[in-house]
C-alpha cells in the first residue's frame, strides 16, 4: 500500500459500485420462464471487443422523441421492463425474473439464416439512464451494447451503441455477408418499437466507425465456443434424446 494514500480513500468503494456486475465470475444462469433453451452461457465468461476475431466495429443508433415530455430516466426504465416486447419476432429475449440488474444474465434465443442460435448475454451496468449487455464466449459478437436516454435541444433521445467485433472466423464471414445488416435492422426495430410505444413515428440515425479493421488471428480459437455451430448440434440431437428419455422411463 501507498504509504501516502489515506487508507480509506483506497478501501473507499466507487460511488456507482453498485451498478456494476462483480468481475472474474463465470455466467450463472438465474431463474427464467419455462418456454427459454438455457444453452451456451452457464459457466461462459464475458469477453471484450479485444477478445474477439473480426474488424472491431462502433455502431450508433438514435432515435428523437419529439413531440413528447418524457424524460430519459422514463424511457429506460419502460426499456428495461419492456425490453423483450421491442425485439423483432425472430429474437426472443428472456431476461432473469431478478430483470435488467448488473450481474443477471438475459438468455436470447433467435432465429438466423443460418439457424437457431442459443445464447445470451450479462448486465455489465445499470443505472436510471443506461444499461450494457456484455457478450459471452460463443456469441456471435465479443464486445457489448449499451441502451442509454438522454436529452438533447429540448428533446429526449435514446441511443443503442454498440462496441464489438465477430468472436470467430465463421461469424466475420457471415457479418461481411449479412449478419451486419441484419444487426442493423434489428437494433432499428428496437428503436422503432420504443418510439411507437410514446407514439412517435422516428427516423432511426445509424452510426458506423471501424475502429480497427485488422483481423485478430489469436481469436480463431473461438471457434470452440461457437454458439450457432453448438446450437444446430443440440438441435439436430433432439429426438434423440427423446427417444433415450423414453427409455429411461419405460
Amino acid at each position: 500500500m501507498n504509504e501516502n494514500v489515506p487508507v480509506n480513500q483506497t478501501t473507499k468503494q466507487p460511488r456507482d459500485a453498485a451498478n456494476w456486475a462483480k468481475s472474474g465470475e463465470n455466467l450463472k444462469v438465474g431463474e427464467l420462464p419455462r418456454e427459454a433453451t438455457n444453452l451456451n452461457v452457464e459457466g461462459r465468461r464475458v469477453v471484450g471487443p479485444l477478445e474477439g476475431f473480426g474488424q472491431l466495429w462502433q455502431k450508433t443508433y438514435r432515435v428523437r422523441l419529439s413531440g413528447t415530455s418524457v424524460t430519459p430516466t422514463e424511457v429506460v426504465k419502460v426499456w428495461k421492463e419492456h425490453f423483450p416486447e421491442f425485439q423483432p419476432p425472430s429474437n426472443r429475449f428472456y431476461p432473469s425474473v431478478a430483470g435488467v440488474q448488473p450481474g443477471e444474465v438475459v438468455m436470447i434465443n433467435a432465429m438466423t439464416p443460418g439457424g437457431p442460435v442459443s445464447t445470451g448475454v450479462m448486465v455489465l451496468y445499470s443505472d436510471e439512464e443506461s444499461f450494457t449487455l456484455m457478450t459471452p464466449q460463443g456469441h456471435p459478437e465479443s464486445g457489448w451494447v449499451t441502451f442509454s436516454a438522454f436529452e438533447e435541444d429540448g428533446v429526449t433521445v435514446a441511443q443503442v451503441q454498440s462496441l464489438a467485433r465477430a468472436n470467430d472466423p465463421i461469424y466475420e464471414m457471415a457479418f461481411r455477408l449479412i449478419g451486419a445488416s441484419m444487426q442493423e435492422q434489428i437494433w432499428t426495430h428496437v428503436l422503432t418499437s420504443l418510439a411507437r410505444h410514446y407514439d412517435v413515428q422516428g427516423a432511426v440515425s445509424v452510426q458506423k466507425t471501424c475502429v480497427d479493421p485488422k483481423l485478430q488471428w489469436s481469436g480463431f480459437k473461438n471457434l470452440r465456443h461457437n454458439a450457432q455451430i453448438i446450437t444446430l448440434l443440440y438441435t439436430l440431437g433432439t429426438p434423440f434424446r427423446w427417444v433415450f428419455s423414453r427409455g429411461k422411463k419405460a
